[in-house]
């Protein structure tokens, strides 16, 4: 069984599209800007004409200042290189006929879903059985689709639903499909309506559905609040409904507890009530019963017998008090038995500076990854004379661990293991030795003299704030070295250190340096991290990173007109936040498919999802919160900005490339200096193939050096 937190399991079976449709038709909202305060609602419609057309004008602007630059071709090859590489490390998905992997190059830029065995692949060059071609179907059906995953019934997982979204959405159709025989299930199950949400099999004849089924099934965030039964050879619209949450909360749906060897044990249900709080349900004798935990606890996975949870708050039981970021078990059978009064034990609980990141259960163990002052472990632990036991895995230290994927069935776990100047690693196990590696990526670029430090600066309020810094060669103290920072702090997201092959490649073998902060409204050091600076402390974040910059700028690592700033989506507000906060601190800034325009975000596709990160623009005490810092709206006339580059997908149906457009449209309308492109594909990531993607990575390098390093060098 495959863990997944509150937040993801949600995500996975109750996502929904947003519309894409402006809100100038709503009712006014006091304090909320309407057409009236607004010329640039227009561009709330992803997809008119008036908005596409001024896209277009847009975009041939900014290409023509950027693939002009004698640099672009050059930084493009070098990043398609990169992406297309085919010595880079297939990672893959294990199951009980083969490994899976999903691949994409030159040859397949939307890529194939292809299948080995472990005997092959622990060879130089696997021999890859291909599932599904995805630019074939691509072409055969006249669509873009991009390969979204799939949803296998467990234990066997031949039998799949492929989800396939067109252009990169994040809203997809669902198609059964056979693994054995390679090809969709003539007469299977089929959701060809576009939506969010997911699917689970209760069995090979029948799933429980949490997608959009039509009016009254959406919550005010756009996301699916029913959950529906639904088996084969009937209609969905006649798929009896078994849970229905409520439509003011985020999302809702019904679940399947469910063990690693498939078996289910319970049918739950869930009400996110806010993007970070959840009531949790179990069926009991064919009724709901509510959970009788936190909203910000939720179940975490079925391991030696019992289930286990994860809780972001305090939780004081029966007299006990587990702490923020523990482990809590139950036993399984009194647990299904009495749900709410089964007795509870600590399996883990963090030390200072400690946080875990997530985990994977296999046929006999838990595994959990945990960051310890940023640095990655990874603990095993197993139920042994009736307690909990854990162990280290051996794994290099001083580097970000992750889990790559395990067996449900066994005891195979494949383990990532990377730094800034370190290419990735894959190290396995069978369970019965110590990991070994398995593959490794060869270097992208040259680290020969480059070094990685860490740092801390000290935030408006006194409070130290983390962050590394990738020095390149030679690099003085002088304020001369051009630097890009970036950062994300939000949503409990810890940002850290990974090999950064194409900036790497693109910028610091060029004489730049990176710098990764770790803000709080993160995840670096657990959940008090992150809620110490959401809703009414939300400016928490944009001062942690501006202090940043200026600590950046103190030590002679570089100075105002030498510093550039990159984030996206969360971290677009934080770019946002920052260059319209400390224009002087900044001479770039690029603000990739952003959060912007926030007194409005809750109106703007599935904006309202987010009230629990940000607050809600309606309520004036909360507006106050948010007025004091959306960037939109503090693009003022008088002002001289770093010039930034916004970009966005047409296709991005989370956070809507109108943010971006508005920010764009707002500086020209007060005659500020300013790039805007929209990449017509590619969803919130950006790109759907390794030519979009390299494509976006030249636009930005070429910005970075024309604003902090100056013109090419003449031939």
């Amino acid at each position: 069984m495959k863990l997944v937190s509150t937040f993801a399991l949600a995500l996975a079976m109750t996502i929904a599209p947003a519309t894409g449709t402006a809100a100038a038709d709503q009712a006014p909202v006091p304090g909320v800007p309407g057409p009236e305060q607004d010329p640039f609602i227009f561009l709330e419609e992803a997809r008119s004409p008036e908005a596409l057309d001024w896209v277009a004008a847009e975009n041939a602007r900014t290409l023509a200042a950027f693939e002009a630059d004698p640099r672009f071709q050059q930084l493009k090859a070098e990043a398609l290189a990169i992406l297309d590489s085919e010595d880079r490390i297939p990672f893959v998905t294990i199951r009980a006929d083969g490994l899976y992997n999903f691949w994409q190059d030159k040859a397949n830029p939307r890529g194939v879903l292809r299948r080995t065995t472990l005997e092959s692949y622990r060879t130089a060059k696997p021999q890859w059985e291909v599932i599904l071609d995805i630019d074939a179907l691509a072409k055969a059906e006249g669509k873009e689709w991009v390969y979204q995953g799939s949803t296998c019934l467990p234990p066997a997982q031949t039998k799949c639903m492929i989800a396939l979204s067109d252009g990169g959405e994040d809203a997809t159709i669902m198609r059964e499909f056979d693994m054995t025989a390679k090809r969709f299930v003539e007469g299977g199950f089929v959701l060809d309506a576009k939506s969010q949400g997911g699917i689970q099999w209760i069995d090979e004849d029948t799933l429980l559905v949490g997608r959009g089924f039509g009016e009254g099934t959406l919550t005010e965030s756009e996301y699916p609040f029913t959950s529906r039964v639904w088996a084969r050879g009937t209609r969905i619209a006649d798929a009896p409904e078994i849970f229905r949450g409520e439509a003011s909360d985020v999302w809702a749906g019904a679940s399947l507890l469910r063990d690693n060897k498939g078996t289910i044990h319970a049918r739950t249900a869930f009400r996110g009530i806010s993007f970070h709080e959840t009531l949790h349900y179990v069926e009991k004798d064919g009724q709901w019963l509510k959970l009788d935990i936190p909203t910000k606890a939720g179940p975490f996975g079925i391991v030696d017998g019992h289930l286990l949870y994860s809780t972001d708050v305090d939780w004081t039981v029966d007299g006990q008090t587990f702490p923020a970021d523990s482990l809590v078990a139950v036993e399984l059978e009194e647990w299904k038995a009495n749900p709410n009064g089964a007795k509870k034990t600590l399996v883990w609980a963090p030390g200072p500076r400690q946080t875990k990141q997530g985990g994977a259960i296999t046929g006999n163990a838990l595994f959990v990854t945990l960051l310890d002052n940023v640095v990655g472990k990874v603990l095993q632990f197993n139920f042994e004379g009736g307690q909990w036991v854990s162990k280290p895995v051996p794994l290099p230290d001083n580097a970000t661990l992750g889990i790559a994927t395990s067996s449900d069935e066994t005891d195979q776990i494949m383990y990532t293991v990377t730094g800034f100047l370190a290419p990735t690693t894959l190290y396995y196990s069978d369970g019965t030795a110590a990991p070994q590696v398995i593959k490794t990526s060869p270097p992208r670029f040259d680290a020969a003299g480059m070094a990685v430090e860490q740092y801390e600066a000290i935030s408006k309020d006194g409070t130290k704030i983390p962050y590394f810094i990738v020095k390149p060669k030679g690099m003085k103290t002088d304020g001369s070295t051009p630097t890009l920072m970036t950062g994300y702090g939000g949503f409990q997201v810890a940002n850290l250190p990974s090999y950064i092959a194409t900036a790497g490649k693109l910028w610091v073998e060029r004489g730049g340096a990176y710098v990764l902060a770790n803000m709080r409204g993160g995840g670096e050091f657990g959940p008090e991290w992150h809620q110490s600076a959401i809703r009414e402390n939300k400016q928490r974040t944009w001062d942690d990173f501006i202090a940043v910059g200026d600590d950046l700028v103190r030590r002679g690592f570089t100075s105002p007109q030498h510093l550039g700033i990159q984030g996206g989506s969360q971290g677009g507000l934080l770019v946002g936040t920052a260059f319209t906060q400390r224009p002087d601190l900044f001479g770039a800034a690029i603000v990739q498919i952003p959060l912007f325009d926030m007194l409005r975000y809750h109106l703007i596709g599935r904006g309202a999802s987010w009230i629990g990160e940000y607050g809600d623009p309606r309520i004036p005490e909360q507006r106050a919160w948010i007025e004091g810092y959306s960037p939109y709206q503090k693009i003022v006339a008088g002002v001289e900005y770093p010039a930034p580059f916004l970009w966005a997908s047409t296709a991005d149906d989370r956070t809507h490339p109108a943010h971006a457009r508005k920010g764009a449209a707002r500086l020209k309308a007060l005659g500020q200096p300013y790039y805007y492109f929209e990449d017509t594909t590619g969803g919130h990531s950006g790109g759907v193939d390794n030519e979009q993607r390299a494509k976006l990575q030249a636009l930005q390098f070429v910005y970075l050096m024309q604003r902090l390093m100056g013109p090419a060098p003449a031939k």
